[in-house]
């Protein structure tokens, strides 16, 4: 089979495409024949630098949309012929920038029907992301300000649907030029973090998908009581003092395979409450490309490989 590796930390170029030889499933695994995956921020740090797996060699990818080829013994749940999307293996070795891939049946779900292989992709790391911060964490009711930083973006624009599916009163920021996107996925105020007057007041929940200093910034807003839940880096020093002297409550963020959390996702986008919105696709063998496209920024929604 096709597959994207590294053999060292580096940029874009440091992606190539070998062939190696198919994966077969353990006991309780699939083999999944990936139609297309899905690109995260973490791949491309993961790419230049140590995070999770280690040193290189390995093959960056956990976001997966396919068709299970073959079921190993002892999984249940899912036959040859399904439709599955999943995020395996996270933050272990998944080595979806490839044309199969082999994980633990419990890490996917089927595929709904009116879903594309490349919407699914784009899903399970990011909606899983938003999912267990505002559902496991916050869990966020009816009637409560919810603030999602960099709403436009993967993450983000999941986020400001699933809070919306609760009944949130949703706050988002981006730049003054998707605000017309914002208010399609249902922001209710659209927030220029541009600009540097721009206030946010009385929130229940901050959900930090930038960093210490936006972190900081919209803290000034959040009520006694309140929640920041900070995603890329976790909760920084300086955040946690701020939160504890006005009262507010802070949580780190690192997503992890939840069935239960994906079939909520599945249920939303079935009864049309949440869309994957995918900005572009690469084709597998310019996953360096598509990394360029991810480190440059100002993407709207998620980038996704074709297998």
């Amino acid at each position: 089979m096709r597959m994207v590796t590294q053999r060292e930390f580096g940029g874009p170029e440091v992606l190539r495409l070998v062939e190696v030889d198919r994966p077969e499933p353990g006991p309780t695994e699939v083999l999944v024949r990936v139609h297309a995956a899905g690109i995260n921020p973490v791949d491309w740090k993961s790419r230049a630098q140590e995070v999770f797996m280690g040193k290189p060699p390995y093959t960056l990818g956990w976001d997966v949309s396919g068709v299970v080829e073959q079921a190993g013994f002892g999984a249940t749940g899912l036959r040859e012929g399904d439709e599955v999307l999943g995020m395996p293996w996270f933050p272990r070795e998944a080595g979806a920038y490839a044309e199969y891939v082999t994980a633990p049946s419990r890490q996917f779900v089927r595929k709904p029907a009116g879903l594309s292989h490349v919407e699914a992709a784009g899903l399970p790391l990011a909606g899983l992301t938003a999912w267990q911060g505002l559902v496991d964490v916050a869990n966020v009711r009816s009637g409560q300000r919810v603030l999602v930083d960099a709403a436009a973006g993967g993450v983000g624009h999941l986020a400001v649907q699933i809070a919306k599916a609760r009944g949130a009163h949703v706050l988002g920021t981006a730049s003054a030029a998707k605000h017309g996107f914002l208010r399609e996925l249902g922001v209710d105020e659209p927030i220029d973090y541009r600009d540097e007057n721009a206030t946010a007041d009385d929130l229940d929940l901050v959900f930090g998908l930038v960093g210490e200093s936006s972190d900081l910034r919209w803290l000034a807003g959040v009520k006694e009581g309140g929640l920041v839940v900070s995603v890329p880096s976790g909760v920084a020093g300086s955040v946690a003092t701020e939160a504890a002297k006005h009262g507010v409550r802070t949580s780190s963020l690192l997503v992890e395979p939840d069935q239960v959390g994906l079939r909520g996702l599945v249920e939303l986008i079935e009864r049309g409450a949440l869309k994957v919105h995918v900005d572009r696709t690469f084709p597998l063998e310019d996953a360096g490309k598509a990394h360029e496209a991810g480190e440059a920024g100002r993407v709207t929604g998620k980038l996704v490989l074709t297998v």
